[in-house]
């Protein structure tokens, strides 16, 4: 009876980690560096060459020990709200003590910075100051309203970079596609923001809609909706996107949907619903860059 006590405790541990770290994005973010890598960061390259790339793998292993060291301390640091925000997850993540998180954030650095130096100093300098700069943000950055804003989604989008800088490819195409995703992930944000702001108004954070009010943020969701328009437009006039374009088709016939239903909204589970919808489009982004070019496809397996 001991012995399945303890597993059973184990286990709950374990889970309880891996909501911590937010061990789907996690998965999410392994995908989207090597899928990004195959289509984007290294076209001419088969298959077979990029998955059994060492340096590319431990570029992706210290990405991934970064971030959930990122997910922990931000874990650590937003303890209050999430107890008012998310009430069920706050209870699967006190499984694991603070104590227990502390010394695991600091395992995962000295790790990842050693996966990365396996790879270069320049990686290893990279990753050493992403881990700043996210403890800076969770520390400091995240009090002040568009600071904090502009910070959590650059550092979002950084890890993405990591393949960006290994791969040392520099095209236009990249840096639109780049735009476009940031884009996405400030409405994220922004959104998240509007979820949240029962548990921030009672721990004193300043996010966007407390300080400025969900009207000016809502205009500022549709000013950044209707700027998408640019990349998309722009990323349509390369025949490289191939079948692509179904994806941008996709999200510039569903904006307007998801801002008539943002203007409609004035609840938690309203805003949570949002959230999740845009989650799914950057979810459906990442994977719809195998639709790409058809024929580099082809190419690929065949060279592979």
């Amino acid at each position: 009876m001991s012995t399945s006590n303890n597993n059973q405790t184990y286990l709950f541990k374990l889970l309880s980690l891996f909501s911590v770290v937010r061990g789907y994005n996690i998965l999410t973010l392994v995908a989207a560096q090597y899928l990004a890598a195959l289509f984007i960061f290294s076209p001419q390259k088969s298959v077979k060459n990029v998955l059994l790339d060492a340096n590319l793998f431990l570029v992706v292993l210290a990405t991934v020990c970064v971030v959930a060291s990122g997910y922990i301390i931000n874990n650590f640091y937003d303890k209050e709200t999430d107890q008012i925000n998310r009430p069920v997850k706050s209870r699967i993540d006190s499984y694991v003590s603070q104590q227990t998180k502390l010394t695991i954030y600091f395992s995962l650095n000295f790790v990842g910075v050693l996966f990365a130096f396996f790879v270069s100093w320049k990686a290893a300098l990279f990753f050493s100051v992403y881990i700043f700069l996210i403890w800076f943000y969770s520390h400091k950055l995240k009090r002040y309203p568009m600071v904090g804003l502009f910070s959590v989604t650059t550092l979002t989008i950084l890890p993405f970079f990591a393949v960006f800088v290994y791969f040392k490819n520099f095209s236009e195409i990249i840096f639109i596609h780049a735009f476009f995703l940031f884009a996405l992930l400030l409405i994220r944000e922004l959104v998240k923001n509007m979820e949240n702001m029962q548990g921030d108004i009672l721990v004193n954070y300043h996010t966007v809609p407390i300080k400025y009010g969900i009207s000016l943020t809502k205009k500022f969701i549709t000013i950044i909706s209707i700027a998408m328009i640019v990349p998309m437009y722009i990323l349509w006039q390369y025949p490289e996107i191939g079948w692509m374009k179904i994806y941008f088709i996709t999200s510039l016939f569903g904006m307007p949907l998801f801002l008539f239903l943002l203007w409609k909204s004035d609840t938690k589970s309203r805003y949570r619903l949002l959230h999740n919808l845009i989650k799914l489009l950057i979810f459906a982004g990442i994977f719809s860059l195998v639709l790409i070019d058809v024929n580099l496809i082809i190419d690929k397996i065949l060279n592979n």
